[in-house]
Parts: structure tokens; sequence; C-alpha cells
């Protein structure tokens, strides 16, 4: 039958209403459909820290790698510095804490950056070392050796020096290793295992630390005391990182364990992935000079 043309014209623009309304609701459904995939493809961001000894001038070298840190931090945001002991130069006098902390490192406080102390020998000169153990920014709990826990990583700081209390120390190390669920274990102290610095290799502690290390599955041990930056190669299974060049510089040498070694004003960077740790070594002009990757070990 013929259409009227009052007929054909208001089926023409239903029709039109019609391809608007599908086209409009695919559309929708379109984006709708995108959207999950964008969100589920988005790369997660690595948790960041960096870690810095023999710090504690006040004097220009410190205020250079501080900085230095502060740039780092701008461009790579973290919140948490392993400050691994001699914080406080010539004899752990905690009077001196503004100059030599508190001013320094000014910038990256006020972001909320949280340091995490050990004790070197420098600061055991006063009282054993005691203020600096009960001092809030230095964040040690309380205790002269402590563990926490931060996204994947588990950090066991220790007290290394002589007069520490080494066999409940031991102990203490040996059980919170071997609780630890964490896929990533790093350990730091202030004092050296593998050197080619000024003091060179700590047999007593590749005797008494190093086998732990294995046996746990440590991969990092961070530490200061040589006054300059050291990376070794994998060590049955733990890579060890003298970061010790935070205000001040010595000579280094090279031994068949190392991978690089620098004297250089400096502090380590770090980026932890699920299969992998980053590792920049950065000196007192943001220049990186040192790139390397620790990978996660498969049991």
């Amino acid at each position: 039958m013929p259409l009227k043309r009052r007929h054909f014209l208001a089926l023409g623009s239903f029709g039109a209403f019609g391809l608007t309304f599908l086209s409009n609701k695919l559309r929708r459904n379109s984006a709708s459909v995108n959207i999950a995939p964008a969100i589920a493809s988005k790369p997660l961001l690595p948790f960041r820290f960096v870690s810095v000894a023999d710090t504690g001038t006040g004097a220009a070298g410190q205020y250079a790698v501080a900085e230095a840190m502060t740039r780092h931090h701008q461009l790579n945001p973290y919140d948490l510095v392993i400050l691994a002991g001699d914080n406080i130069y010539n004899d752990g006098e905690i009077s001196k804490i503004n100059t030599v902390f508190e001013r320094p490192y000014q910038a990256l406080l006020q972001k909320k950056v949280k340091f995490q102390a050990c004790l070197g020998n420098h600061d055991i000169r006063t009282a054993n070392g005691e203020p600096q153990v009960r001092y809030a920014g230095f964040n040690m709990q309380g205790k002269r050796y402590y563990t926490f826990r931060r996204n994947s990583v588990q950090f066991f700081a220790l007290d290394t020096n002589d007069n520490a209390d080494w066999k409940t120390q031991l102990k203490w190390l040996d059980k919170e290793l071997s609780r630890s669920k964490a896929p990533w274990k790093i350990v730091f102290g202030h004092h050296q295992i593998y050197s080619s610095g000024s003091y060179g290799v700590n047999q007593p502690f590749i005797k008494t630390l190093t086998p732990l290390f294995q046996k746990y599955g440590v991969q990092l041990y961070i530490n200061g005391h040589d006054h300059n930056y050291e990376r070794t190669r994998s060590i049955n299974g733990t890579t060890y990182i003298v970061c010790g060049a935070g205000a001040g510089t010595r000579s280094v040498g090279r031994s068949e364990w190392t991978e690089l070694s620098a004297s250089e004003l400096s502090f380590a960077a770090y980026e932890v992935y699920s299969d992998r740790i980053e590792i920049s070594g950065i000196d007192a002009n943001s220049t990186v000079f040192d790139r390397s990757v620790v990978k996660l070990r498969t049991v």
C-alpha cells in the first residue's frame, strides 16, 4: 500500500532520530569498553628509596650531596633514605643534630621523607650512641638493631660496631630473616664487608654475616665507613653497596669482585620492582655514573 506523504515524513524523522540515538549509544558503549583496558594496563610505579652514609659534617660536601638527593626526589619521588652511619661527626654529639642533619636535609624532611639510620663508629663516641637511638628523626625505634618492611622489601638495620652485643644480635638476625616472607631482603649497617677502599675486606663479618645472607637469600647489603662508592658483583647471591661518600671522599681501588668503584661525592638510588631492583650511583652534580640490576632469584 503506498505511503502517504505525511506518513513518509514521520517515518523519515523517526529514522533520523533513531540513528542518532543508536550512534550515541554505540559511542558510549565503545568508550566504556575502552576505559577498563586503559586502567588495567597502567604500569605500577616502583618503590623507590636512596642510601647514603658518612654524612654528618655539616660542611659543603654534605650539602652538595643533599642537594643532589633533593633534585633526584623532584624527578623520581621517594619517601625513604637509608642512613648508614657516622651520622654526626666527629663524636656523635646530638647537640649538632640541626647542623649535620635537620638543616642539610630540610627540603626532604619537609616532603615527609623518612630517614632510617644505624650507628657508625663516630656515633658511639658520645653516650655509646644512645641519644641517636632515641632521636625521633632517625626512626630507630629506640633500638640499636631493628627491622621494618616497606612494600615488598624488608630491611634489617644492624649495629656493626665492635662493642655491639653480637651474640644476641646474630640470634635476632637469624630469627628475623627466617620469619621474613618479603621477596626482597636488604640488610644495612655502617661497616663494610667487601670493600676496595681504605678498610678493605672484613673477614670477621664474612664468617658471621654472609652465611646468614646466603641461607636466607639477602639480595643487598648497604654500608658506609669507606668514603667512596663501590658496587660488587653478586657474591653468593648478595650484592654489596658502599655508599660512604655522603660528605667527603677517599681513594678507592678495584678488587676481583668489583663491578664499579668511584671516589665521588655521591649517593645510591634504588627502584624496586616485582622481579628486579634497579640501582643507580649518582654524584653531587646529579650525574648517574653507575647503573645496575639485581634480579629476583626464583627457587
